[in-house]
């Protein structure tokens, strides 16, 4: 039976997307990319801002989207992208997250430590290419930066890409925090091509200030908002502490997925050699832990059971956030109080107590410009191009330091 494979997708960003050929459309439906369906773009995010409940299919198939009208433009300025070169960077785009867990970052630093989405996402695109018959051979080079064309790898990963650029308009549309929409539309229509390198054309010099300035607040306002971290610590905490149980023996709750990568600490060349293990990790969504931390709140281990009744109560750490490192003193007495309001250990307080670090960098020039072409044909990076004197120090990687603790301990003591 004949199905019709050129579909339209109906984006709150967009409007119709369109799924420009049968492969694409296989692979949008392939149970592999469906899961995206079941994971949220911005973690616990919506804990802060209640709209924040896009999924990364969402995300996914809007990048591809951008990298049509990407395309499209470059050949207009006839830059020469054949026809199984378009196909191959739709589709590098598209599966370009793919690899991402339930609460990604959170489960890089918990279950699946030492193992990045990224590494993931290139271990699924080979798994589909001897599914699809090499079909995706083309692709994964240039997501892997082994083509000739430099420029179409750009698109996909840099500091101007269609991630970039999809991700900062739809988690700003979602959350309705107005500083990060962006003219995505006008940076597309200024990208062009020189020297096999993708630069953006001098009269859209103002859109790329402020796409570098609004990436820089979205950081501070969504991404990294003090609220949003402290959900995210408490979360990586309850991870942690599941695995602890679970090593000493104990048996909780758990679907038989989740359960596998509680009881296991694999590596990335785990996931290298054994084909099932990847299947295993493509039916872990967001699901898995939601179900188990419900359950958990119930449990016989207080530290997890308050750990999650915390989360699922939204009873959030109390989080401060200064430029230098806290004084270990100052951590010391926190780790009192919750030892005698917890009764106990100092070496289970870590999981109320803890400090970390987070950088924010609008612009990092080294590892790849955002060049400016200029109307004598000169490349000047956007840095050295702009007028701003702000987009300078937008350069510099801003370093801030924080501590969690709860907010009980506050009024207790």
């Amino acid at each position: 039976m004949y199905t019709n494979k050129r579909k339209i997708i109906n984006d709150p960003i967009y409007g119709f997307v369109s799924i420009p050929n049968d492969l694409i459309y296989d692979l949008i439906n392939h149970p592999y990319f469906q899961r995206l369906r079941r994971i949220k773009q911005l973690g616990l995010t919506n804990l802060v801002y209640p709209g924040a409940l896009h999924t990364r299919f969402h995300h996914a198939v809007g990048a591809m989207h951008l990298m049509q009208e990407a395309v499209l433009t470059l050949r207009q300025k006839d830059i020469l992208i054949t026809e199984e070169e378009e196909q191959a960077v739709l589709i590098a785009i598209l599966l370009h997250d793919i690899g991402h867990g339930p609460f990604s970052h959170a489960l890089e630093h918990s279950i699946v430590r030492g193992v990045s989405h990224e590494a993931i996402s290139s271990l699924f695109m080979a798994k589909l290419n001897e599914e699809f018959d090499g079909k995706l051979t083309l692709a994964i080079e240039i997501f892997n930066n082994r083509h000739s064309k430099k420029f179409l790898h750009q698109l996909v990963s840099s500091q101007l890409d269609m991630d970039r650029l999809d991700y900062l308009k739809r988690d700003s549309f979602f959350t309705g925090v107005s500083e990060g929409v962006i003219s995505s539309d006008r940076i597309i229509k200024m990208l062009n091509v020189a020297n096999n390198e993708l630069v953006v054309e001098n009269k859209a010099i103002y859109s790329i200030e402020k796409f570098l300035i609004a990436r820089r607040l979205m950081y501070w306002q969504v991404y990294l908002h003090k609220t949003v971290l402290s959900a995210e610590t408490l979360l990586v905490n309850i991870l942690q502490r599941a695995k602890e149980i679970t090593a000493s023996g104990t048996e909780l709750f758990a679907t038989p997925t989740l359960s596998l990568f509680l009881k296991n600490n694999f590596t990335q060349k785990d996931f290298e050699m054994d084909a099932a293990l990847l299947n295993k990790f493509s039916k872990l969504d967001d699901s898995d832990l939601d179900a188990a931390i419900k359950v958990w709140c119930e449990c016989e281990d207080k530290i997890l059971a308050k750990l999650c009744q915390n989360l699922l109560d939204r009873k959030l750490f109390k989080i401060e956030m200064q430029n230098e490192p806290f004084d270990e003193a100052y951590i010391n007495g926190f780790t009192e109080r919750v030892c005698k309001l917890y009764k106990i250990s100092k070496e289970d307080a870590h999981y109320f107590v803890l400090t970390d670090v987070v950088n924010n960098s609008a612009y990092t020039a080294d590892q790849f410009n955002i060049n400016i072409l200029m109307s004598d044909g000169k490349l000047i990076d956007v840095a050295a191009a702009s007028d701003q004197l702000n987009l300078q120090s937008l350069s510099k990687t801003v370093s801030k330091y924080f501590i969690c603790y709860p907010k009980e301990i506050i009024f207790k003591f």
